[in-house]
């Protein structure tokens, strides 16, 4: 889905096949029948955008065999889908039944990270549509702040001034370009916008700079406006933006509130939890942990759990729909287009507790969210370009 910016650049918007749990090709083109196909039919469109999640060793079949990736971009043509941007964060696995913190390996001090995003970029150049030249990855925010060490640092460093070089080359190469956006997340060595200004000011903002996710922002009890003027004083581009909803808790004390809140707790996946005046290092790794006391109620908690962002969990539970809207208004609608791709990322509908998932499933809740993202960005005085 592409709409025009008063500015006249092209903003697109996609839906993050991560939440999908194919891992190999076959997988990948098979979910986009039962899936992508009907998302676009109940969306009405002609054309829908995906946010490809492509696990490593997908992605390195994609660049050792042409007819795989010849394979892959006719399957995407051939139904009227289209791909600017990719998911970088989770190498494989994600969909285990158990993924925690395991999510964060390879990090960015080991050179596998490096390896892999350069792949995703190499793919990313040849499934672009005919008329873009611009792409995007998103990636981890550099490792888990509790395992980061000074030898990771300066690991990090280098493979990111490998990384800038990669992309050079690829875009000299080619004469298309990838910008790898770092994403920050609670609990990482890039918690806050904060923390990515500090440790990528000077990079090569050609080809390095944000994933803003509206959900990772909100847990950080960030302010959009604060948050989106200390990007841009820093000169660090949004490459992308993925809008998603916290689970808030206005009274985490409340009998109430914390019999919702077990409700959430499930094996999968990590949802960090903070408290509105703890700050990072006042929050925990998991929701778990907070229910059994290890933070303290600090007024309201908001909790990394990615919530629909057309739907308000059940009361006395809320969601962060405040903090995504601020931010799409800050990226977008003023005089200038702040990022330009912007990504649906629900992941969660499969461990969504019961009463909280959408009566049709995967589908009907995805084109549901894309509908509200749709209205949103035609509210800010975007035009949809095509149907």
């Amino acid at each position: 889905m592409r709409f025009l910016h008063r500015d006249g650049s092209v903003v697109h918007l996609a839906y993050c096949t991560n939440v999908h749990p194919a891992e190999d090709l076959d997988g990948i083109i098979a979910q986009l029948d039962h899936y992508a196909v009907p998302i676009r039919e109940r969306l009405g469109v002609d054309r829908l955008g995906l946010g490809l999640w492509l696990p490593r060793d997908v992605a390195r079949l994609l660049t050792e065999s042409a007819a795989a990736l010849e394979r892959l971009r006719r399957a995407l043509a051939h139904r009227h889908l289209e791909v600017v941007t990719l998911n970088g964060f989770p190498y494989r696995g994600f969909h285990d039944p158990v993924v925690k913190h395991a999510v964060y390996r390879p990090d960015w001090s080991e050179r596998a990270r490096l390896e892999y995003t350069l792949e995703l970029a190499r793919v990313l150049v040849e499934l672009l549509p005919a008329d873009v030249t611009e792409g995007s990855v998103s990636t981890l925010p550099l490792g888990r702040r509790d395992a980061w060490s000074e030898h990771a640092r300066s690991a990090a460093s280098g493979h990111l001034a490998e990384l800038s070089a990669g992309l050079a080359e690829l875009s000299e190469r080619t004469g298309r370009s990838v910008r790898v956006g770092f994403e920050p997340e609670p609990g990482c060595v890039l918690e806050t916008t904060d923390d990515a200004v500090q440790a990528l000011r000077g990079t090569d903002i050609d080809h390095i700079g944000v994933c803003l996710d509206t959900c990772h922002l909100a847990v950080a009890f960030e302010q959009p406006n604060r948050a989106l003027a200390r990007l841009r004083a820093a000169e660090l581009p949004v490459v992308k933006a993925q809008a998603s909803c916290a689970l808030h808790a206005q009274d985490p004390c409340s009998p109430e509130s914390r019999s919702a809140l077990e409700s959430f707790t499930e094996p999968r996946f990590l949802h960090q939890t903070r408290a509105a005046d703890g700050g990072p290092s006042g929050g925990v790794d998991d929701l778990d942990r907070a229910l059994a006391g290890e933070l303290a109620s600090g007024g309201p908690w908001r909790v990394h759990f990615h919530t629909p962002l057309h739907a308000e969990p059940r009361p006395p539970l809320t969601s962060t729909h405040e903090v995504l809207t601020d931010s799409l208004e800050e990226l977008l609608g003023g005089p200038r287009a702040h990022t330009r791709h912007v990504e649906v990322e629900t992941y969660t509908w499969d461990v969504l507790p019961e009463g909280h998932r959408h009566a049709d499933g995967v589908v009907s809740g995805t084109a549901a969210e894309l509908a509200w993202t749709r209205a949103r960005l035609l509210e800010l005085g975007l035009t949809e370009i095509d149907r």
